[in-house]
C-alpha cells in the first residue's frame, strides 16, 4: 500500500511478509524498501534491528541482509557499529538521476512516437485516461501507480528490452522525490495534461514533438522538488 509522507511515525506498520513472495530475506527487504520507496519511513529515520524484528516476526540475520541490499540501492545509510538510517535527500544525485532519466525516456518516446502501432497507442490513450479519472476521484495512490504504468509501457514499446532494466534502476533513485511532490496541490492534474501533451504528439507520429513534450514533464520534477528543501529540511543533506 502506498501511504504519502508526514512526520509520525506512531502508526508505522510495514507490509507484513507473508503478504509477500521469496525467500525470507527477499520478503524482508521486500517489506523495508516498500515502506521508504513510499516515505512511510521518511529520510533520516534510524531503522532499529529489534524493531523490525519484533514488527515481522523474524531474526536478525534476514534483516542485515536487507539492510546491505538497501544500502546497494541508496536508500539506507549503514554506520558500522552505529546505527541505520533512511537516506536523506542529496540534490546532486537527483539531479543526477534525473539528467540520466532524461537522456534514456527523451531518446525512447522518438522511437515510440515513430514505431508504434495502433495496438501500442491503445494502449497508452487507455493509461492516460485512466490516470484522469484517478485525480477526478483523489486516489493518489491509483495515480502514482498508473504514471508508473504508462512509463513502463513506452519502455516496453521501444524496442530495446534493456532499456527498461537501466530505466527501472533510475526511476527507483527518484521514487521517492516524485512521491514527495505528488501531494503538491494541482500536481497530479498538471501531470496528466503533460502525459496527454505526450501522448497527442505520439498519435500524429511525432517524434519531435514527443520529445519536447516529455523533457517538459521530466522537467517538473526538479523544479518542484527543489523548493520543498525549505519545508522538509530534515529530509535534504546539507552541502
Amino acid at each position: 500500500m502506498l501511504v504519502f509522507y508526514g512526520d509520525n511515525l506512531n502508526d508505522l506498520v510495514l507490509t507484513h511478509i507473508d503478504d509477500l513472495t521469496g525467500s525470507l530475506a527477499q520478503r524482508v527487504y521486500q517489506s523495508l524498501q516498500e515502506a521508504i520507496l513510499s516515505m512511510r519511513l521518511p529520510p533520516g529515520t534510524v531503522l532499529r534491528k529489534t524493531d523490525i524484528c519484533d514488527q515481522l516476526g523474524v531474526s536478525r540475520s534476514p534483516v542485515a541482509e536487507a539492510f546491505a541490499r538497501l544500502s546497494a540501492d541508496r536508500l539506507v545509510d549503514v554506520i558500522p557499529q552505529s546505527a541505520t538510517r533512511v537516506s536523506v535527500f542529496s540534490m546532486d544525485e537527483i539531479r543526477e538521476a534525473c539528467f540520466l532519466r532524461e537522456a534514456i525516456e527523451v531518446a525512447v518516446i522518438g522511437r515510440v512516437a515513430q514505431f508504434r502501432s495502433e495496438d501500442q497507442f491503445m494502449l497508452l490513450r487507455r493509461a492516460v485516461r485512466l490516470q484522469q479519472l484517478l485525480v477526478e476521484d483523489g486516489d493518489f495512490e491509483g495515480f502514482y501507480q498508473a504514471d508508473e504504468h504508462f512509463h513502463s509501457l513506452l519502455m516496453d514499446f521501444c524496442g530495446f528490452p534493456g532499456v527498461a532494466t537501466v530505466a527501472a534502476g533510475i526511476a527507483l533513485r527518484l521514487s521517492r522525490a516524485r512521491i514527495l511532490v505528488l501531494p503538491e496541490e494541482g500536481r497530479a492534474q498538471a501531470a496528466v495534461q503533460e502525459h496527454q501533451r505526450i501522448l497527442a504528439s505520439i498519435e500524429l507520429k511525432d517524434p519531435i514533438g514527443a520529445q519536447a513534450a516529455m523533457k517538459d514533464h521530466l522537467a517538473q520534477l526538479l523544479n518542484r522538488i527543489e523548493p520543498l528543501q525549505c519545508l522538509h529540511p530534515s529530509y535534504f543533506r546539507l552541502k
